[in-house]
């Protein structure tokens, strides 16, 4: 089976790491895999990236362009929107190519255009990042009865907030004319299978739920110590880690609620011993005050950092407001790093409740303290929560066992266009 993955990148972020770690699954599993991104950062060379410092330079001016043509529209959603209008000239290359099945990944940043997709006549598969498919314009939207993906975008259920041309339903109708043909999707997480069979847009196609695969071999636990002595930190202090791409600056990321609940266990004398690691930004020049030590390690780009961090620290916060399958908390769990974060969301498919972690009630700042408090509290159960954690990422997220539940799904969209 050939495979062709597409992909805005190769690297620099959640979705594009997960395409890429996907991508080298199948090669390590002697499936022929190409990679075509909007933006290469790695030298690996099944993986194609636009040719030369032309081909660079129009991917960046793509996104500006896209990025102006969004502030026609004006509304409280801060979260990143893509009208995904310019198309990419690829299209006619993939029909005459020999692949057998197209993979979408994240494609936004005008990469793939929304007409680009309804125009590719191989078999499609697509790995959701974000809910951006089947909404409008928005990456990340709220969920609830009255979204607006639920029930499609209308003139009557803009909300009140929205001004100027109405993007988000302009991006739904061209979505909604362009993909005619059925696309087979997965979604990392329960969470994101149920709200894609609750939308208007991808109700009827057909779901699947595969997690995100990471290397075993590369996230693995490191001795504590170690792990401290190599990064420079303390060698006999509680460690709680939290790491994002934005780091606290991502509102999504819940970095203002893991402060406050910080805040309320120190005012309740529950982290006395405590500090905190946080990676994804470096340190502010005014760091929040939160009663305790912190450690900057700005960003990471590599695995083998990553999972020194993860191993060095005593417990990783997720406290997201709305997230998909983080992989911060699935890289902690496969090194032995149990997980506190909320019962929202994908959180719960990362987080097994008290046995790799703790979920706390939703954006509940003091449960979301004492979860913290209750895995550092007791070696004895941090040390069951650690070996638990890496025995169920090992059963999980091992790569082998993703990799054959995505060719099962390959084989039923092939099978289903030969019909």
């Amino acid at each position: 089976m050939k495979i062709l993955m597409l992909s805005t990148s190769d690297s620099g972020g959640g979705a594009a790491r997960a395409a890429y770690r996907l991508h080298q699954a199948f090669i390590n599993n002697s499936i022929e895999s190409r990679m075509r991104v909007g933006m290469k950062h790695t030298d690996m060379h099944t993986i194609c990236g636009p040719p030369g410092k032309f081909g660079k330079g129009m991917a960046l001016l793509k996104a500006e362009v896209a990025e102006q043509i969004m502030k026609l529209q004006h509304s409280a959603n801060r979260n990143l929107h893509s009208p995904a209008f310019i198309p990419s000239g690829l299209v006619g290359e993939i029909n005459k190519s020999d692949i057998d099945i197209v993979q979408l990944n994240w494609i936004c940043n005008e990469f793939l255009s929304i007409e680009d997709i309804g125009r590719i006549k191989k078999p499609i598969v697509w790995r959701l990042s974000d809910m951006w498919p089947f909404c409008g314009a928005e990456h990340i939207a709220v969920d609830d009865r009255n979204a607006r993906w639920r029930d499609g975008y209308t003139k009557n259920n803009r909300p009140s907030d929205h001004k100027g041309f109405d993007i988000d339903r302009w991006v739904w109708n061209r979505k909604k004319r362009s993909w005619k043909r059925v696309i087979y999707i997965v979604a990392p997480s329960n969470w994101m299978a149920e709200c894609v069979r609750s939308s208007a847009l991808m109700r009827d196609w057909p779901v699947s739920v595969i997690p995100t695969s990471i290397d075993m071999n590369q996230f693995r636990p490191w001795e504590k110590r170690f792990s401290r002595e190599v990064l420079g930190l303390p060698a006999n202090r509680k460690l709680i880690l939290f790491g994002a791409a934005g780091g606290m600056k991502d509102q999504n990321k819940g970095g203002d609620l893991l402060e406050n609940a910080i805040i309320h266990g120190v005012s309740r004398g529950l982290f006395a011993d405590v500090e905190g690691i946080l990676f994804g930004q470096s340190a502010p020049v005014k760091p929040p005050e939160v009663g305790i030590p912190l450690h900057w390690v700005g960003r990471v780009s590599d695995d083998a950092t990553l999972s020194l961090i993860y191993s060095a620290a005593d417990l990783t916060v997720v406290p997201s407001r709305q997230d998909n399958l983080p992989q911060t908390a699935i890289e902690a769990q496969a090194c032995g790093c149990p997980v506190v974060g909320f019962n929202s969301s994908g959180i719960p498919d990362a987080v097994s409740d008290r046995e790799t972690g703790y979920l706390a009630r939703a954006f509940d700042t003091d449960d979301l303290a004492f979860g913290i408090s209750w895995v550092l509290a007791d070696e004895v159960r941090r040390a069951r929560l650690s070996s638990a954690a890496r025995e169920r990422a090992l059963r999980l997220w091992s790569p082998e066992g993703v990799v054959k539940k995505y060719l099962a799904v390959y084989e039923q969209a092939i099978e289903a266009t030969m019909r």
